[in-house]
Parts: C-alpha cells; sequence; structure tokens
C-alpha cells in the first residue's frame, strides 16, 4: 500500500509541472504575442525590438521545458541508485 501512496505522490507531482510548464508557456505566448502587435501598430518597419524579450524569455522557457521533459527526475534517481550500489559492495 505504501508503495502505490508513493507512486501516486510522484505521478501527481510528474502533472503538477507539466501543467506548470504549459502555463508558462501560454504566458510566454500571449506575452510575446502582444509585444509583437505593439510593434506593429506603432513602429512596423523598424527595427524588430520584441526579439530581445522573446530570446529571454526562450532561454528560461527551454531550461523549464527541458527540467520537465528530460526526466532529470529519474536521472538524479537512476544516479542515487547507483550509489547505493556502490556503497553496498564496499560495505558488503
Amino acid at each position: 500500500m505504501s508503495d502505490d501512496v508513493e507512486l501516486r505522490r510522484l505521478a501527481i507531482r510528474r502533472a503538477d509541472m507539466k501543467l506548470a510548464f504549459r502555463s508558462h508557456l501560454m504566458a510566454y505566448v500571449v506575452v510575446n504575442a502582444g509585444l509583437t502587435a505593439i510593434y506593429l501598430m506603432t513602429s512596423f518597419g523598424d527595427y524588430f525590438w520584441p526579439i530581445w524579450p522573446m530570446l529571454g524569455w526562450g532561454v528560461g522557457l527551454g531550461a523549464h521545458a527541458a527540467s520537465v521533459y528530460m526526466n532529470g527526475e529519474g536521472m538524479r534517481d537512476r544516479l542515487i541508485e547507483e550509489e547505493l550500489e556502490k556503497l553496498r559492495r564496499t560495505r558488503g
């Protein structure tokens, strides 16, 4: 029973991380669409200044995506298991 509770907790955490990323992505799209609309209404043809917030925020968004979808938590778990095995071998 304890294992099921732990798996459910982990599943909830991962689902929350994915939902948080989707919210972040939607904010990125909406805000940058707004900045682009302001650019088009005020200075179309001039220097495309919205690229800077898009790039800066995009780096953060990419890091957020990597942390959610590249299974960093799974990698941490594997490293912990490897270290536990090493410790068991040296003590056993």
